[in-house]
């Protein structure tokens, strides 16, 4: 049991949906809470088959059905997060405008890169070998549908505290939103050094 649960905490650090909304923003600025409650729920689902497919496949993904290293996964999400963090820092919340557009086809931006990242897939993986198959799918659902909730519940409370103080919400996000690009930056140079640092071990292997 104790491993259930630290699989699944393990995997709400990783979600973490207190600075997922911020990267959000724009999505709880524009959109009613039914409508942005459908499009979360939707990336959730398309986020949960991705890690459930993580943790029953292992590290087989990878090396047999894409006969690629992990190192190559962390080099190429590192940039795509590094990418996304400059443009957070240089323009705010506006970085997002990906995201925007009929609602049926943003979950899958809500997915990726948002939910499923390099973390996060490799933390499934992780499930998948702690625990037996059925508890690591229900441990990855349970993570993503409180993370979704989560979220929905903070849009309630941005919708309920914006009215009544607008200016203190806008500079929370402008403030949070700079806060998220320096975590991100730092994180995606880290996956960056990491894969770097694997395959440099690799070639002085086999040297």
């Amino acid at each position: 049991m104790s491993g259930f649960l630290d699989s699944v905490t393990l995997l709400l650090i990783l979600l973490n949906p207190f600075l997922v909304i911020i990267y959000l923003m724009e999505l709880v600025q524009d959109l009613e809470v039914r409508v942005f409650a459908r499009v979360l729920f939707r990336g959730g689902v398309i986020g949960a088959g991705i890690f459930i497919c993580f943790a029953l496949l292992g590290d087989a993904v990878f090396s047999e059905l894409l006969h690629a290293e992990f190192a190559s996964f962390q080099i190429f999400g590192g940039i795509v997060f590094l990418i996304i963090g400059i443009k957070f820092m240089l323009l705010g919340n506006t970085a997002i405008e990906a995201l925007r557009g009929p609602p049926e086809h943003i979950a899958g931006s809500i997915a990726m890169p948002i939910l499923v990242g390099p973390a996060t897939v490799s933390a499934s993986v992780l499930v998948g070998q702690a625990l037996r198959p059925s508890l690591a799918a229900l441990a990855i659902l349970l993570a993503v549908t409180i993370s979704v909730l989560v979220m929905i519940a903070l849009k309630m409370l941005h919708d309920w505290v914006k009215p009544r103080n607008e200016a203190l919400v806008q500079r929370y996000i402008e403030i949070s939103g700079r806060v998220l690009a320096l975590i991100v930056g730092i994180f995606a140079v880290e996956m960056i050094m990491q894969g770097a640092a694997t395959w440099m071990g690799r070639i002085m292997q086999s040297l």
